[in-house]
């Protein structure tokens, strides 16, 4: 079950939001232990055996974090020992067999795979545990006392299987004591029908180019390289930023304040400043514990460059056990660094336009390694994009057939709304405009939902991209 399956949207949704709005918000504990009986649900729908490891992934985290705040030897053993516990988890169920792969490679040995299969968000609620233990440890939070609390921050499902990666003093508030206004919950839904529009009807319209173009990559042709590319490059944001959009939207209606996960990063005019708005939940946690602990910038510039290499290959590797997020990851971390050559001290990076130019397209270059299958696949669609048949129609042929009226306004509308322009526009309608502009607004999400709902019924199901890492 997922946030755009019909099952979700018209089945469970409406009934976790219905019997918990039927609860008196006095009973806090109850609201709490619903939708933690609710998140369970759903993470255990169709995945019981990933459901009873998330709960010793918590379980785990909290009798660490309590044994810990004791301080003294306490602290010295269960800090580092809580932290490799949920990180072996994580290392065993995502990555064993691309270890088994890479040693049978490099060794020539016939080791056997122990082919477990990977729990749909296993890295998020990892990681989420992960920062819990370490923020106890520096006292940037309390120990939760109490384990279904803890259970209801790492397993509540807007949050659950993509992310954003919630830091536990976000939340922790929230969890003892909140309020769902009538502002909250509108708000909170307009924020989740954007971000299921997002999902629906330009990320999966988009995405089924891009799947042509990487599927025909052995004999593309210049302009279908290009285009699928490209494609790929608006699917992936808007699929994710429409999940986290969900998310936060999701979160809002029950009382809980999500963090931005996206921010406009195609608008970036470098690699650093993308990394700044593209995914910032996980950029936020590598920095704080992984970046930070191993030294930062604090330790000479040798040890700054290694820190930084660390990193992204690091990024890389925790979105999938393949070469090819590993070497994505290292294509990000050298162009960080070159970047970083170039900067003068003390002074505010410049934002020519040719800059903005320059990031789109290492980012679109980037993502065609991301999206393939294998290096084989990659290096197909790099070679039809640079040295493929352009001069002829029909290697014009398959993106005209691609290009229905709805495709290029898809497209249309994917470039605009990946920059401010659209958001702004509505904010200076909406203070001007007064109630006739919220009428609107309301009008025009109440269309977004009726055509979700007509794009869900009459097209493929597609999960969520993020949901495999």
């Amino acid at each position: 079950m997922t946030f755009s399956s019909p099952v979700f949207l018209f089945v469970f949704f409406p009934l976790v939001c219905a019997c918990y709005f039927l609860i008196p918000a006095r009973f806090l504990r109850l609201r709490n232990a619903w939708l933690t009986a609710a998140s369970l649900v759903f993470y255990g729908f169709g995945e019981p055996t990933a459901m009873l490891l998330m709960l010793g992934v918590v379980a785990w985290s909290w009798i660490c974090a309590l044994l810990l705040r004791k301080g003294g030897a306490y602290r010295r053993v269960f800090l580092p020992l809580g932290i490799l516990g949920d990180l072996a988890v994580l290392g065993i169920w995502k990555y064993a067999d691309f270890a088994v792969d890479s040693v049978n490679a490099l060794l020539h040995t016939t080791i056997a795979q122990p082919q477990l299969r990977l729990p749909i968000g296993i890295s998020f609620f990892v990681f989420q545990a992960v920062s819990y233990i370490m923020d106890v440890s520096r006292g940037e939070a309390e120990a939760q006392r109490s384990y279904f609390r803890l259970l209801l921050y790492i397993a509540f499902f807007p949050q659950l299987i993509a992310g954003p990666i919630v830091r536990y003093q976000t939340v922790a508030e929230a969890l003892a004591s909140r309020k769902s206004t009538a502002e909250d919950t509108a708000a909170g839904l307009r924020r989740m029908i954007l971000g299921l529009s997002k999902k629906l009807l330009i990320a999966d319209t988009v995405g089924q180019i891009a799947d042509t173009a990487f599927n025909a990559s052995a004999n593309a042709a210049m302009p279908l390289a290009w285009l699928g590319a490209i494609c790929y490059t608006l699917q992936i944001y808007y699929d994710f930023s429409g999940y986290s959009d969900m998310a936060v939207g999701m979160g809002r209606i029950f009382g809980f304040a999500f963090p931005e996960n996206f921010d406009h990063p195609y608008c970036a005019a470098s690699i650093t400043e993308f990394w700044r708005r593209w995914h910032i939940s996980l950029t936020t946690w590598f920095r704080q514990y992984l970046y930070i602990p191993l030294g930062g910038n604090r330790k000479g510039k040798a040890r700054t460059i290694l820190n930084k290499w660390i990193v992204f290959l690091s990024t890389g590797l925790w979105h999938g056990a393949s070469w090819n997020f590993v070497i994505w990851g290292a294509i990000n971390g050298a162009l960080m660094h070159i970047e970083s050559l170039f900067q003068k001290k003390g002074r505010k990076p410049r934002r020519p336009w040719y800059m903005h130019i320059y990031t789109v397209l290492a980012v679109v270059l980037a993502f065609v390694i991301f999206r393939a299958d294998t290096m084989k696949q990659a290096g197909q669609m790099y070679r039809a994009m640079f040295a493929g048949e352009i001069f002829s129609r029909a290697a014009f042929s398959p993106c005209v057939q691609l290009l229905s009226p709805l495709a290029v306004t898809v497209l249309l509308a994917a470039f605009l709304c990946a920059t401010p322009l659209p958001m702004q526009t509505a904010q200076k309608i909406r203070a001007k405009g007064g109630a006739l502009a919220e009428t609107a607004g309301a009008v025009l999400t109440v269309v977004l939902l009726l055509l979700c709902i007509m794009s869900a019924a009459a097209t493929t199901y597609h999960p969520f991209i993020y949901f495999r890492f």
